[in-house]
């Protein structure tokens, strides 16, 4: 990988001289692989991986592994994600404080950040993951549904439509807004082909238009969480000095330890975090908190309660959800109302639980509550599987099952649920969705042993 020598000379106004040439040789050198591991779904990782220092669920590995035909990757077990992304767990656990918060993610696709910041929020709190690029949401909402959490909502909004129509709805709004992509250069050749001083200039101004627009969605009080992957003033320090003069807002200081490595902002006063790939084991981040000026409750929403012809349907879940109907799918959605509140308000792929669809006098179960850990186990038969069988399933392929009742079953690998079956007797019906399902026919010895199911 070459660096352009007009980037060169941006890195030159930003580093100390001494650090210039550990800067270009880190550049140079193959990215960090890590992968952070689902709390619900995972018990611990196999030994031996050594850990990421600001997030306790994650791990750098040796190399990249064959991913694609792990089922415990497909089951919602783990996630493949630069370490450097791992802070907004501990940021997102920080934020909160151990209080329930609603939590908009807005430009979330592939979902990484999304489930960091999940799995670190207290019980009660419900999150909007959004993307507002249609097949990139795709892939964000097949990511949600493999995390498992069911009190999550994915949408595909502008921010302008999020900022209008749910008016001080959010207590968190975190933004990894589109970038240069400078952090990302060694990971991505395109990074490096098509950067330019003008493509900073053009992220800057979009970047200031997202936040005007979303602003109005953060209650007062509320904290707003900026980070790009680049490593620019215009599109990091500059922004937060736009943040905080146009709207008032306050910076925090996060505290964190010195032995992480992080830079702090370059001539700013506010409170920054740089993770520099010469410093750290992760690629390129820009990341910092503001909070919001003001105080005051997000903005209240009414509870919704269940249909009364799908109330049966409750006992698919073991927990309490109310049981509706959304755009010919049965689904579960927390009883407090504020996702469903969400829905209305702007286009919305999934929310909540998808539970599956009536089809006449047939109830065929969606994959999605297969993954979800609201499901309840008892609900269905299971068909443990071996990991041939397993990524044959995970292919799309029919699968035979010897002695296995007859009717709709939980496909099972480890004791991790990856979706469903209708067993007809001499087969079972593949019923895993056609885009998740691995193109390739390749077929490893042996799965990646990264993680330890729950049990």
């Amino acid at each position: 990988m070459e660096l352009s020598e007009q980037f060169m000379e941006q890195m030159r106004a930003i580093l100390p001289a001494a650090e210039l040439q550990a800067f270009a040789a880190a550049m140079g050198r193959a990215a960090t692989v890590s992968i952070r591991r689902n709390v619900t779904k995972s018990s611990d990782f196999i030994d031996g991986f050594r850990p990421v220092a600001w997030c306790d669920k994650g791990v750098y590995l040796e190399g990249r592994e064959a991913f694609t035909f792990d089922p415990l990757l497909h089951g919602g077990c783990y996630y493949v994600q630069d370490a450097s992304s791992m802070i907004l767990h501990h940021i997102a656990a920080a934020v909160s404080g151990g209080q329930a918060v609603r939590w908009l993610d807005l430009c979330a696709a592939p979902g990484g950040k999304s489930t960091a910041i999940i799995d670190a929020l207290p019980p009660g709190s419900r999150v909007v993951a959004n993307e507002i690029v249609a097949a990139r949401a795709a892939v964000l909402a097949e990511n949600m549904a493999k995390w498992g959490t069911p009190a999550v909502a994915v949408t595909s909004a502008s921010p302008a439509e999020i900022g209008q129509r749910l008016g001080g709805a959010f207590d968190v709004v975190s933004a990894d807004v589109p970038c240069s992509g400078e952090g990302m250069m060694r990971k991505d050749a395109e990074a490096v082909a098509q950067w330019s001083p003008a493509l900073v200039a053009q992220c800057a101004a979009r970047q200031r238009s997202i936040i005007d627009d979303v602003w109005p969605a953060l209650r007062p009080g509320g904290y707003f969480i900026y980070s790009t992957c680049t490593f620019n003033r215009e599109e990091n320090e500059k922004m937060v000095d736009y943040v905080v003069e146009r709207y008032g807002a306050e910076s925090l200081d996060l505290r964190l330890p010195a032995a992480w490595g992080l830079r702090a902002g370059i001539d700013t006063p506010h409170h920054c975090y740089r993770f520099m790939p010469h410093l750290i084991e992760g690629e390129g981040l820009f990341v910092a908190v503001l909070r919001k000026p003001g105080s005051g409750a997000p903005m209240t929403v009414k509870p919704e309660r269940s249909v009364k012809r799908l109330a049966p349907y409750a006992t698919l879940l073991r927990e309490p959800m109310s049981i509706v109907e959304r755009r010919g799918t049965v689904v579960g959605t927390p009883p407090d109302g504020f996702l469903a509140t969400v829905a209305q308000a702007v286009r919305t792929l999934s929310e909540g639980v998808a539970l599956g669809a009536v089809k006449g006098k047939n109830f065929v179960p969606d994959a999605r509550l297969a993954l979800s850990t609201a499901l309840n186990r008892e609900a269905f038969p299971t068909a443990e599987v071996d990991y041939a069988k397993a990524v044959a399933y995970l292919r799309g392929e029919a699968i035979g099952l010897a002695e296995a009742p007859r009717g709709f079953m939980a496909v099972t690998y480890e004791g991790v649920a990856l979706g469903f079956v209708k067993n007809v007797g001499n087969r079972a019906n593949n019923l895993y969705p056609q885009p998740w399902r691995i193109r390739s026919s390749h077929l490893p010895p042996a799965p990646p042993c990264l993680v330890a199911p729950a049990r």
